[in-house]
């Protein structure tokens, strides 16, 4: 029993771990090693819970260390894939040293999903299911956008900042905003009841084989529409 209860925790160690590589590889420019670790970081995420679950090992240190790991996994790595992004596409702009300060732009991203994962702890309406996007959701749109957008950075700089400064102010706001979005934690396997869960992942597989890594991007806009769709519904 003692060992058993530390393995949902070692679980949510790895995942922090990964988190920590893919922020380093974003760092140096490598994005689709960051992808990666953040997919990495994700599997890791779901599996903590999920054999917390199973062996019954919940703790509050466990829920304390999941909002930590998920602060540097989905908020921190991210944000340094759009660092990244913008640090290349800056140094082209006509603003002198101001270039310099245009990739400080990406901290919207860690900053909201510290705010995100605060307000998730606190919020009793979110056992079942998530008001504003999940940062792990967020993580994975901008980890797949990073690496897919590599081969047009260069094609039109002042663009390319303007619509990712943009985007990234619009997504950050999905983290904290009120728009309910379904989990995709399962009680069985049955159709109904998990609807959009096998919707979703049917169409993940075939976007991801139609785009490859910006299939993710396009799995998690769909989650939104869906989500949005179920609310209306």
């Amino acid at each position: 029993m003692s060992i058993r209860k530390h393995i949902p925790n070692t679980i949510t160690c790895l995942s922090l771990l990964s988190g920590c590589v893919a922020s380093v590889m974003a760092l140096h420019g490598n994005l689709l090693s960051a992808l990666i670790w953040i997919i990495i970081a994700a599997v890791f995420d779901f599996c903590d819970g999920f054999a917390a679950r199973l062996l019954k090992a919940y703790s509050p240190m466990g829920k304390e260390l999941d909002s930590l790991s998920d602060m540097v996994s989905f908020g921190f790595a991210p944000g340094m894939v759009v660092y990244w992004l913008l640090g290349e596409a800056s140094t082209a702009l006509p603003f002198g040293s101001l270039n310099t300060y245009i990739p400080y732009l990406a901290f919207v991203i860690p900053t909201f999903s510290g705010l995100r994962l605060a307000k998730f702890n606190i919020d009793e309406r979110q056992t079942t299911s998530f008001i504003g996007l999940p940062v792990p959701a967020h993580a994975l749109f901008w980890a797949s956008v990073g690496y897919s957008v590599l081969p047009v950075i260069h094609a039109n700089e002042g663009l390319f900042v303007l619509v990712t400064v943009i985007l990234a102010f619009i997504t950050s706001l999905l983290l904290v905003s009120e728009i309910p979005m379904f989990s995709l934690k399962v009680k069985s396997l049955a159709w109904k009841g998990n609807e959009l869960r096998y919707i979703l992942i049917a169409c993940a597989i075939i976007f991801v084989a139609l785009w490859g890594f910006l299939g993710i991007s396009g799995t998690i806009l769909l989650y939104i529409v869906l989500s949005i769709f179920n609310k209306k519904g």
